[in-house]
């Protein structure tokens, strides 16, 4: 009676085995010049290719199956990003002086940098469209309008964003948008003013404007830019007002920026709801973890 059993098993026997799997896995995260291979980023066709071919395990799978296992073990195509280490000696100093401003003086803390070049040209974007019916702008190369720097000024305690927009980046334009948040707090307590370390921004005219109305200028180290609070609110700039935009002039350009600045204050986030933000800078600040580096041991 045993020689009528079908011994069926479901389906056709596994041909890669979890060992396979592995391997594939760990060569979609290996570099392709680390191996021999004239490019920089592996193809699901190149991959499968080098599969077949290599000297350490032969392993014949479909470009379809493939896609499937790198999508099982979360490999996805994803575009490069650039990264630069601070090599600040004061590195630690700075950043600890930035976060404990932001954690106990918060309602006295301000961010300041410059956003630009804005020039008046077709900028592209991401808007709502009927399928394969995308909105279009003109091309030009020409740029005749000459550009604008945004003189980004924001208060960390109740969520506000304003400018100061010149022809140029300069340490008079710079101090013109420092004495705009000084007047922000006329009750002549000290407030804490981060900043990035722009030659324009630590000049002797402003180093002492600085001293004489209590303004302490917490500069944040080179190429660390994440940790001055204002680059967040840069992003949305640039995707809402000049993303999909084809302004005509620099008059219109600062009307838009303006308006939007006038919409975004007004509905700036609730404190209650920016209460839970603040608490992971809290507890980063307790444990001694900061920004970009490994927690320590």
């Amino acid at each position: 009676m045993a020689a009528l059993d079908p011994r069926w098993a479901g389906g056709r026997p596994r041909r890669i085995s979890d060992d396979d799997v592995g391997f594939i896995v760990a060569t979609a995260k290996t570099r392709p010049e680390t191996l021999g291979c004239p490019f920089t980023h592996w193809s699901g066709r190149k991959l499968a290719a080098y599969l077949r071919r290599n000297d350490q395990r032969i392993i014949r799978v479909g470009r379809e199956r493939l896609r499937q296992i790198l999508h099982a073990h979360q490999i996805t195509f994803q575009r490069t990003r650039t990264w630069k280490e601070s090599r600040d000696p004061d590195k630690d100093r700075k950043l600890d002086r930035i976060e404990e401003v932001i954690r106990r003086f918060r309602d006295r803390c301000f961010a300041f940098d410059q956003f630009g070049p804005l020039s008046i040209r077709p900028c592209l974007g991401a808007t709502w469209a009927p399928e394969s019916r995308p909105i279009r702008l003109p091309a030009t190369y020409h740029r005749t309008h000459g550009i604008r720097y945004f003189h980004g000024c924001y208060s960390l305690g109740d969520d506000q964003l304003w400018d100061v927009t010149r022809r140029r980046k300069g340490a008079d334009h710079t101090l013109a948008a420092l004495r705009s948040i000084r007047a922000a707090r006329p009750d002549g307590a000290p407030i804490y003013l981060i900043l990035d370390n722009l030659s324009a921004n630590k000049t002797p005219a402003i180093r002492a404007w600085a001293m004489r109305n209590k303004v302490e200028l917490c500069f944040t180290p080179t190429y660390a830019s994440w940790a001055n609070p204002i680059e967040a609110q840069f992003g949305p700039l640039r995707s809402f007002v000049l993303g999909a935009s084809n302004h005509p002039n620099h008059t219109v350009l600062a009307r838009k920026l303006q308006n939007y600045l006038r919409w975004r204050n007004a509905n700036a986030r609730h404190p209650d709801v920016l209460a839970p933000h603040r608490e992971p800078a809290r507890v980063r600040s307790e444990r001694q973890h900061r920004w970009g580096r490994p927690r320590a041991a």
